[in-house]
């Protein structure tokens, strides 16, 4: 029975929160989910109330009970002032840059970024006269020597997109605030619930709601959390474009809310099992998980995060395409398609080296990104054994 306010639940944990937070249930005749609202017009009583907007609602666009129960309940949970719903991933990355920046600026962004986030600062922003300088993600404090006069943001993804690489975000935060520059960070991989990001001094908080929030991989939804100096303004930029979720996706997002510790949980358990019997094998050169002591990162993943998730890569040994091919085609239990934090395990392989340009992206053999789902790990591991007996055969 959901009664208490987001202040009278400052001080409990974290599970029972996401139990809780958002949901109002004798607002709607007492039924425990906040049901999907879908609609564009909204009807005022009287003149009056009309010409003073005088209403809980005055739009769709604005927002719905649907669309505010998700929002106060990410505010609250990653311990930020606001929060903004937008129709994907990416689609919330490009929210929170035109939120920070104008023409003639000058932002950083990380090297080992989404790719997608890159094609946006290289065709949106450059048109429109935005200049992007990426840097090396182990940059640390290091990075005020790339600030520039017109420098307004830098865009941190922690740890790296497909490379996994660390980055010191308190040591980045606090050159952005002696220097008034916004920080965003892409949080997807960690979540709020195992990397708080305003609590790390991060302006504006991007999540793909698509992933683990999601949890079934059937949703597309995005996610912008701002601290107090900064929602005032992503919410006048979402305002400005309207760009709204479906209310089926925020509908599913409220359901994978409530289930997303346990969920996360265990992934991290399910991810580490698959990672450190990966790290044993003799076809793999190197595994990159931030929870492995072995990992580079692993010092300040030790230091600022509360858990894991369920994705990670690995560099195999030296091998032939066919072999590589002969490996993921036989695969029965991991699907080979993008996104991840679904309940299906996923393989894909990738490769860096033609895009970054701050970092060179060399591995030793061919780069495997896994997302490890909800399957048994014994038999994610027999299938992965047998995939390896394939590739040893072509090789």
């Amino acid at each position: 029975m959901t009664k208490t306010t987001s202040e009278g639940r400052r001080d409990l944990k974290v599970r029972t929160k996401l139990v809780h937070a958002g949901r109002h249930p004798f607002e709607q005749h007492g039924f425990i989910n906040t049901p999907i609202y879908r609609g564009s017009t909204v009807l005022f009583p009287t003149y009056a109330d009309l010409l003073a907007r005088n209403a809980r609602f005055v739009y769709g666009t604005i927002g719905t009970p649907t669309t505010e129960a998700l929002e106060s309940a990410w505010t609250e949970i990653a311990g930020a002032a606001g929060t903004v719903l937008a129709p994907s991933g990416l689609a919330a990355i490009s929210l929170a840059l035109l939120t920070a920046v104008k023409s003639g600026d000058h932002i950083l962004v990380t090297d080992s970024v989404y790719r997608p986030t890159r094609n946006f600062c290289d065709s949106v922003l450059q048109r429109m006269g935005v200049e992007t300088t990426y840097y090396d993600p182990l940059i640390g404090a290091a990075i005020e020597s790339l600030v520039k006069p017109n420098t307004r943001a830098i865009f941190l993804e922690t740890p790296g997109s497909q490379s996994f690489e660390m980055q010191d975000v308190p040591a980045i935060t606090a050159v952005a605030a002696a220097k008034g520059l916004a920080t965003i960070l892409d949080n997807t991989w960690a979540t709020p619930l195992f990397f708080p990001p305003h609590a790390f001094g991060i302006d504006m908080a991007v999540e793909a709601g698509t992933k683990y929030l999601s949890g079934h991989s059937d949703l597309l939804l995005g996610l912008v959390s701002a601290n107090e100096r900064w929602f005032k303004r992503l919410r006048a930029t979402f305002d400005a474009f309207a760009m709204c979720p479906g209310p089926e996706d925020v509908f599913l997002a409220l359901r994978g809310l409530r289930s997303l510790e346990l969920r996360l949980r265990e992934a991290q358990r399910q991810g580490l099992a698959i990672a450190e019997w990966l790290a044993s094998r003799p076809e793999v050169a190197e595994v990159l998980h931030p929870a492995l002591p072995a990992c580079p990162g692993h010092a300040i993943w030790k230091r600022d995060f509360q858990g894991a998730s369920g994705l990670f890569s690995v560099f195999l040994k030296p091998c032939s395409q066919e072999a590589l091919a002969a490996f993921l085609d036989g695969l029965t239990l991991f699907g080979m398609g993008f996104s991840w934090g679904g309940y299906e395990s996923l393989v894909v392989p990738f490769d860096c080296s033609a895009y970054r340009t701050a970092t060179l992206f060399s591995p030793p053999g061919p780069a495997l990104r896994f997302s490890i789902g909800l399957e048994d790990p014994e038999d994610l591991k027999a299938d992965l054994e047998a995939g390896f007996v394939r590739l040893r055969e072509v090789t």
